[in-house]
């Protein structure tokens, strides 16, 4: 099993399996907020702006870890229908998880960007890198949330994830994984020092990277959630 010592170390491994990205018109999104310095270490290999990708997972009202569906920026929604009809969650209950993950999903925005305009991601390609990958909901969500802001390819990266889960990662057109067990215990394993990655973190790295500019491309919902 191959450990990392922190996630700048992690960052550097994954890097080097993007080296055929370079030179291309990439733009490097981050996860936060563990995904971000990994991120950053991509992007400053690939010569390629650094941005975040700011997704919520909406967990089934009494059983949080359960997604039933997830948001992005810009009203972005996605709707796992075959939950939201086994658990038998209600209109009311959904809302009242999509307004509170809807306004954390925003504070964050405003603190991790400061104002600035996301990167554009028209016709360019989307490297999403995170600290590892588990289940793989939170990177289908990205996946589906670059591609509504205009990207043209997505690529998926992170220094671990499970070989079962990369079995169901269709969502991206390329997916780059450093370490891939078959039996997969916690990200947190992989790491020497796996220490939570604080929102000031996360500030300074996109602060220090390129400029955020350009507009972001226009999303809309893409699966409703339950009504009535």
């Amino acid at each position: 099993m191959r450990r990392f010592r922190d996630r700048v170390d992690a960052g550097h491994q994954v890097a080097r399996l993007l080296v055929h990205l370079r030179g291309q018109d990439c733009v490097v999104l981050g996860l936060p907020r563990g995904g971000v310095p990994v991120a950053s270490e991509v992007a400053e290999a690939l010569h390629a702006p650094l941005d975040v990708l700011v997704v919520r997972k909406l967990g089934v009202p009494f059983h949080e870890e359960l997604a039933m569906g997830a948001i992005g920026e810009a009203g972005f929604l996605v709707a796992s229908q075959d939950v939201v009809e086994q658990v038998g969650v209600t209109a009311q209950q959904w809302q009242a998880v999509e307004s509170r993950e809807r306004a954390e999903l925003e504070r964050r925005v405003a603190r991790y960007r400061q104002g600035r305009e996301p990167v554009d991601l028209r016709g360019r390609v989307a490297v999403i890198v995170d600290d590892g990958i588990a289940t793989g909901s939170t990177a289908r969500v990205a996946c589906d949330v670059a591609r509504h802001f205009g990207a043209s390819r997505v690529v998926l990266a992170a220094p671990v994830a499970p070989a079962e889960t990369l079995r169901t990662l269709g969502c991206a057109d390329e997916v780059v994984v450093v370490e891939t067990p078959d039996r997969f215990g916690s990200v947190g394993q992989y790491y020497d020092d796996f220490s939570a990655t604080e929102d000031h973190e996360v500030i300074r790295l996109l602060a220090s990277g390129p400029g955020l500019s350009g507009e972001p491309g226009g999303l809309t919902p893409d699966v409703r959630p339950p009504s009535g």
